[in-house]
């Protein structure tokens, strides 16, 4: 493998296994790490065999009321990257889930190199080589970097471990696959980005041979999803087997080799390879329709000055901040990861609190010192950590979407207008496509998309809207949802409600804003109107002056 390559732990058995008289002495990290006896099935089981070739033979899988999987074939060769897309609720991330044995199908067969598999449990998927890095990440938030990338590697009998030693070879490890990350942090004190890094390292400190990655990069800067496609390259050329999931066209482009495409539970389509196919195709094999242009924007006549925020002060931002919105127009803000622009929106919007600065609505000086008072003055903030900061996950689809609002629906004051709130929940459900058997289905058996859609859904169903903040909107979400969350954010803004959309992809942010503002290391670096605005001029605001290097986000 080249210099600075993936550098991985041999895989090791439980040490539930050892034997009962083993003695009990003082040993570090490293040495539980490096020479634990191999699992069935693992790595140095088979021999130090690292490649591998998957087959998925006509897998099926249903739900209560969903047909999740329906004769799905198809192989991933080892030394190969093979793509999988298709929208939210298609059954990639069912399929993942089956892969690393936390479903069991109802039909088919999954065989590596031959040899059919069955998994029982996560723990089996993953002592036979396989990783999982799904969408949803899976760590412990009060745990440290260190402690989480060992976690279920470390004794779990009598024995003792240094923390010393578990640092250092953590930070080995690390630095091994370019990942800059304090081994002391605590996951909590993490941005999301950097919590998915260390969802990815974890994955592949363990060498697997068969590695499945759920969208990946859907929180990670420009610099950290270089650093992550060369990981994956790096595993490639070692002749890994890998499936990347991904709703971004250009990196199924970049990466993958082959691509296979799901509608509906079901395989529409298999590219052996990728030269040849055009992008058009892949969306129309997705949504089985054509779009012809994703943002679709709507020009629309702009009113007055509806919000303004000014000179707002508080933690991390630079120096004081000020813009404003206008009724029925679509401003979008822009910025590398750290700029401050979500964090900037928290202070606006109540949930942090402001050092300084003045709000104004309508004309008319507001207070909004929390997140209730901005929504009863009309002021909603979609969430970007919509899983962590919004999911009732024991609540239904319509419990979720209605959580917010259920006051408009009271009668006399009392008496829940069950219907009111039944109409909601269908009319959001038909106008994004949100894939659930019914409004009744508890949202925790939705796919992530379709949850996340089903959150937007919750702000947006909200009748007294006035002003509109939406952090990240569409990410995580498939080309078709993309194009019905834009034509919400249109029409929106058609009602007249003041929009702001934060994204750090600046061809959505090109393509549906009317004025870009751009932020830069804790403050405004300057706005651009829509027909001034190119990724060069964009860009040019939100690099560092101090450096030509940086990336965005």
């Amino acid at each position: 493998m080249p210099s600075g390559g993936i550098h991985a732990p041999r895989a090791g058995r439980n040490e539930s296994e050892a034997d009962e008289g083993e003695p009990s002495c003082r040993r570090t990290a490293v040495d539980y790490a490096a020479d634990r006896g191999p699992h069935e099935g693992s790595i140095e089981a088979t021999g130090g065999k690292v490649s591998a070739t998957l087959r998925f033979d006509n897998i099926g899988k249903v739900f209560p009321g969903v047909r999740a999987l329906d004769g799905i074939s198809f192989d991933v060769h080892a030394g190969q990257v093979h793509g999988l897309m298709g929208e939210n609720g298609a059954g990639k991330s069912t399929l993942l889930k089956i892969l690393g044995g936390e479903y069991q199908p109802d039909s088919g067969r999954v065989l590596i190199d031959g040899n059919e598999v069955h998994f029982a449990s996560a723990g089996a998927s993953i002592a036979a080589g396989i990783a999982v890095i799904h969408q949803e990440l899976q760590y412990v938030p009060d745990l440290t970097v260190s402690e989480n990338l060992l976690l279920g590697r470390l004794p779990n009998t009598i024995g003792f471990v240094k923390k010393t030693d578990a640092k250092r070879y953590v930070r080995e490890q690390l630095k091994a696959m370019g990942v800059d990350l304090d081994p002391n942090a605590k996951l909590r004190k993490l941005s999301i980005a950097q919590r998915q890094m260390v969802e990815i390292c974890k994955a592949l400190m363990r060498n697997a041979r068969v590695i499945a990655l759920d969208e990946p990069t859907s929180s990670l800067s420009h610099r950290e999803t270089e650093v992550l496609f060369k990981l994956v390259r790096d595993l490639r050329a070692d002749n890994r087997a890998l499936i990347y999931i991904s709703h971004r066209m250009d990196e199924i482009y970049q990466l993958c080799d082959a691509c296979t495409i799901f509608r509906d539970g079901r395989k529409v389509a298999s590219h052996p390879t990728l030269e040849g196919v055009s992008r058009d195709t892949i969306v129309s094999e997705m949504v089985g329709r054509e779009i012809s242009d994703i943002y679709g924007y709507r020009p629309r006549e702009l009113g007055e000055v509806r919000f303004s925020a000014k000179n707002i002060e508080g933690h991390p931002l630079a120096e004081p901040a000020s813009f404003n919105v206008r009724r029925g127009e679509i401003v979008g803000f822009f910025g590398l990861v750290g700029a401050g622009r979500s964090e900037l929106m928290h202070l606006v919007y109540g949930d942090d609190p402001k050092k300084g600065g003045d709000l104004v609505l309508d004309g008319k000086p507001i207070k909004v010192k929390s997140a209730g008072e901005a929504i009863r003055q009309g002021i909603v903030l979609c969430p970007e950590d919509r899983k962590e900061e919004g999911i009732v996950a024991i609540a239904s689809v319509a419990e979720n979407i209605n959580i917010s609002c259920r006051r408009h629906y009271l009668k006399a004051g009392v008496f829940l207008d069950r219907k009111k709130e039944a109409e909601t929940a269908d009319r959001f459900i038909k106008l994004l496509k949100i894939k659930t058997p019914s409004r009744r289905q508890k949202i925790r058996f939705l796919s992530g998309g379709n949850q996340q859609k089903a959150i937007l859904s919750r702000w947006l169903a909200e009748p007294d809207l006035k002003v509109v903040i939406l952090d990240e909107p569409t990410r995580g979400i498939d080309v078709g949802a993309k194009h019905e969350i834009y034509n919400v954010i249109y029409q929106l803004a058609e009602r007249g409600c003041a929009i702001v959309m934060i994204s750090s992809e600046l061809p959505e942010v090109l393509g549906v804003s009317d004025r870009i503002v751009v932020m830069r290391q804790g403050r405004i670096s300057g706005e651009l109107p829509r027909g001034a605005a190119t990724e060069q001029s964009v860009l040019g605001l939100a690099l560092p002056k101090s450096s030509s290097t940086a990336q965005a986000a």
